[in-house]
């Protein structure tokens, strides 16, 4: 024997449930600034994908530009993706050693692996900084346009992984443990 569907009611009952989902409003807390900035660039880069496919492949006719703008913009949403990473703790990490290591000895070697992440951080920062300045009058091939406006938001992008890895860190200590202490504390963490 077959079950009927349950009916959706009349019209306005139906148009009455939408109003309720409409009362709640989505929660932006968890996104930085550099989130939004991303995102904008994400959307730049495939604008120029987009582009480069319709120009190609529609009009038989593409668009040499296009190609080098979307390459640039990834390297952009690569690197500025990289800070939200540093900010929520999400990169790659191998926690199964603090499994087993006593609660004396995992909170030393966690605060270690902070101050190590910011010691790579700030000599990525100075060390890109120094590239910025060695490559800073080159331009781009298809289009003239200055390369260093690449260079300087990945430099920027690693200026902020620096600070957000400084703000991970005195987080860490206000805490009193990290994800690689407690792993389990942080899934779901803003998301």
């Amino acid at each position: 024997m077959q079950q009927k569907p349950p009916s959706p009611g009349t019209a306005e009952e139906l148009a009455h449930a939408f109003e309720d989902d409409a009362a709640a409003v989505a929660d932006l807390s968890p996104y930085a600034v550099e989130d939004w900035l991303t995102q904008a660039v994400f959307w730049g880069m495939a604008i120029c994908v987009f582009l480069q496919f319709f120009t190609r492949y529609v009009l038989n006719n593409s668009l040499a530009w296009t190609e080098e703008i979307a390459i640039n913009c990834l390297v952009v949403v690569v690197f500025l993706g990289a800070v939200m990473c540093v900010r929520r703790s999400r990169h790659i990490q191998v926690d199964v050693l603090y499994h087993y290591l006593p609660k004396g000895a995992a909170r030393p070697l966690a605060l270690l692996v902070d101050i190590v992440r910011i010691a790579f951080f700030a000599y990525a920062t100075l060390l890109f900084w120094r590239y910025v300045g060695i490559v800073h009058a080159e331009r781009m091939v298809t289009i003239d346009l200055p390369r260093s406006i690449v260079f300087y938001a990945v430099f920027a992008a690693f200026a902020l992984m620096l600070l957000r890895a400084v703000q991970v860190f005195v987080q860490n200590l206000k805490r009193g443990y990290s994800v690689l202490e407690r792993p389990e504390l942080f899934d779901g963490m803003g998301d």
